[in-house]
């Protein structure tokens, strides 16, 4: 059921909460510094309710590329096999970071071993929020994948809402931290160049990723996707680059000399990142805009 409240009350209410946060993030795992144990919890800590097998897929730090691909499947194939819908934004995830290795072994990178590193960098961000929030450490946990994994468990999301929360809290929250984890400050120009390729690869994914999107979740979407032609695929990769842009900015200002422009970086990394994931959330702020997107996914408004 949805709220009794007035559709303006609820668009008042999303706006105002996308505000408050853009100026004041919830502080959710902001502070936390990676620790290579993760502070796992003992078998007694772990909350009634949490999956064993995502625990055991996430314990662990990912050591390689290859480690965190079939880690990252697997993760995906569990979510899906218990209908959780955090399988929405790991079955992109995990299909992306196996084109960027194919993309490694072929030598299409200028330092290959950078982006590696890159990669399972970026790989064990996303891994240590799920763990901690599967172990119930929600306060550990970055608020953009916390309203990211709460409106998956919710199962009141659009498909695409699920899909972009998670995107927002990898690209807009983690990429920028992950560059840092990899290391900026030397070669620059060459990083530079390896960050800005694997536009590439999103580029290229962007139609298979739709596809396995309608096969599996929101059969509708093939039909917005045929009545739109190239359009919503030149949106996703302006849009996706615009923000691996904005990421890489974020990871210079966080590498500064400057101790207050480092403090501001993570600042506007965190506030930016939980604003946009208020808005994605948006569609609930009107039922019949919800329920009419709602059918179109499912294909019943295709028509």
């Amino acid at each position: 059921m949805y709220s009794s409240a007035t559709p303006r009350s609820r668009r008042r209410r999303a706006l105002r909460a996308a505000a408050t946060h853009v100026r004041t993030p919830t502080p959710t795992g902001d502070r936390l510094e990676p620790t290579d144990a993760d502070g796992v919890p003992g078998d007694g800590d772990r909350p009634v309710g949490a999956d064993s097998e995502v625990l055991a897929l996430t314990a662990d730090a990912y050591v390689d590329v290859d480690d965190a691909h079939d880690r990252l499947v697997a993760l995906r194939e569990r979510f899906a096999a218990t209908g959780d819908r955090r399988a929405t934004f790991l079955s992109i995830y995990a299909r992306m970071t196996g084109a960027v290795a194919d993309r490694i072994e072929r030598g299409e990178f200028e330092d290959p071993e950078w982006v590696r590193a890159y990669l399972v960098a970026f790989a064990n961000h996303y891994r240590r929020a799920v763990h901690r929030y599967e172990t119930g450490r929600v306060d550990t946990v970055p608020a953009p994948w916390v309203l990211a994994f709460d409106a998956a468990r919710a199962d009141r999301c659009l498909v695409a809402q699920d899909a972009a929360l998670g995107v927002n809290a990898h690209i807009n929250y983690d990429l920028s931290l992950a560059l840092v984890d990899a290391g900026i400050e030397t070669d620059r120009r060459t990083r530079r160049a390896d960050h800005d390729a694997v536009i590439d690869v999103i580029h290229g994914l962007v139609d298979d990723t739709q596809d396995a999107l309608a096969a599996r979740d929101a059969p509708g979407i093939a039909a917005v996707d045929d009545h739109l032609g190239r359009v919503d695929e030149w949106l996703t990769v302006v849009t996706i680059d615009e923000c691996r842009t904005s990421a890489w900015r974020t990871a210079v200002a966080m590498t500064s000399r400057f101790r207050a422009r480092r403090r501001f970086a993570r600042w506007w990394n965190a506030a930016t990142a939980t604003g946009a994931a208020h808005l994605i959330h948006g569609t609930h702020a009107s039922d019949r805009l919800h329920d009419a997107l709602a059918d179109l996914e499912s294909g019943d408004g295709s028509d």
